[in-house]
């Protein structure tokens, strides 16, 4: 009787090889997407003036749609339908960002075209007293002034006010007294800025005062306090909650909290929301057309007599309809624009000095 060889080691047969793994299946180069965007362009405005368009918009439309029929089909046919679903997803984003994009990149480039050619400094140190519209002299100095006080007064009130009420609805708002206060907090965002302009023209009526600057930034004020709340109730609301747990478990009184700990943790986001209101209230016209009434002379008392401001300069100067005056128009936006770019480096500035310092 014979028996099997002991200590032999039988070797697995190896298996066949099955089916080629997704991963290594063919893809695109990294830079199809930029060719696919080369090829896109240069047919969208083939095709566009080849169909006697004349309109860049047009152009860029056509393209667009190329890009996304050329990225879907090459990923098809090179990858599978997943990755080209994927892709085209990708390139919808794409096209949406760029179609935002490129109108505020116009816009920009267009004032600072503009506004460059009459921008100097005799522009921004003389004013528009005994100027005539046609004339190529005159500055915008009164109305940078009006402008300065005018969302100076605005922010000194609003910006108090709406962290005094962000923090009381986010640390003791409770019951029907916050859920009013949010509620008319909601109504107020949505206020247009002419109706804030008739409420503070309405009291002006009613105790027979002057239009001044004043008035003007009481209205400025209306439409600054719900954005100031509304931003730093929800940086507060970012705050954790262990921080306060933490302060209040040391015998620290709530105020004392919220004053050392609370505030100074979210003061980068408290910042960024005032100047975000500070841009808004910047560029409104109507209730300085209702309430300041412009002025070409110089001005620097806001509590007596008309005012001018950048927003209302600007106004001004379209609605003379003359060349020169087009000119100071463009100046004074791009003046505009500066002044808000200022004010959010600025913003950026104190928010990272003041924010919490953070190390081992």
């Amino acid at each position: 009787m014979s028996h099997a060889p002991t200590g032999v080691i039988e070797r697995p047969t190896p298996a066949s090889p099955g089916p080629k793994s997704s991963l290594g299946s063919r893809s695109l180069p990294r830079l199809a997407p930029l060719g696919f965007a080369v090829v896109s362009v240069a047919l969208g405005v083939g095709v566009s003036l080849a169909a006697g368009w004349e309109s860049r918009i047009q152009w860029g439309l056509i393209s667009a749609l190329l890009f996304l029929a050329i990225s879907y089909v090459a990923t098809t046919i090179v990858e599978n339908q997943r990755q080209a679903r994927d892709r085209l997803a990708t390139s919808v984003m794409w096209v949406c960002f760029l179609v935002a994009v490129v109108p505020l990149a116009s816009l920009l480039w267009t004032t600072i075209v503009r506004g460059s050619e009459r921008l100097d400094g005799y522009f921004l140190t003389h004013s528009m007293a005994g100027v005539l519209g046609s004339e190529a002299s005159g500055g915008v100095y009164h109305a940078l002034i009006g402008t300065l006080e005018q969302v100076g007064i605005a922010t000194v009130i609003s910006a108090p006010l709406g962290l005094l009420t962000a923090v009381y609805l986010v640390e003791y708002g409770k019951g029907s007294l916050a859920r009013a206060v949010t509620f008319f907090v909601d109504v107020m965002t949505g206020i247009p800025s002419i109706v804030a302009g008739l409420f503070i023209l309405s009291i002006m009526l009613m105790f027979s005062l002057e239009p001044s600057g004043l008035m003007g930034a009481l209205a400025l004020t209306i439409l600054m306090v719900p954005v100031v709340v509304r931003s730093t109730e929800e940086m507060l609301k970012l705050v954790p909650n262990e921080l306060r747990e933490a302060s209040l478990a040391l015998g620290i009184p709530k105020w004392r909290t919220i004053l050392k700990v609370v505030l100074p943790t979210a003061i980068g986001g408290i910042t960024t929301g005032v100047m975000l209101a500070i841009a808004r209230i910047a560029g409104e016209t109507a209730p300085i057309i209702l309430l300041v009434f412009g002025s070409q002379l110089i001005n620097t008392n806001p509590f007596e007599g008309a005012q001018s401001s950048l927003p209302f300069y600007i106004y001004e100067q379209y609605r003379i309809g003359e060349a020169a005056s087009y000119d100071r128009a463009w100046a004074a936006a791009l003046v505009l624009i500066a002044f808000v770019m200022i004010l959010n480096l600025v913003a950026r500035g104190i928010a990272r000095w003041k924010a919490p310092k953070t190390g081992r």
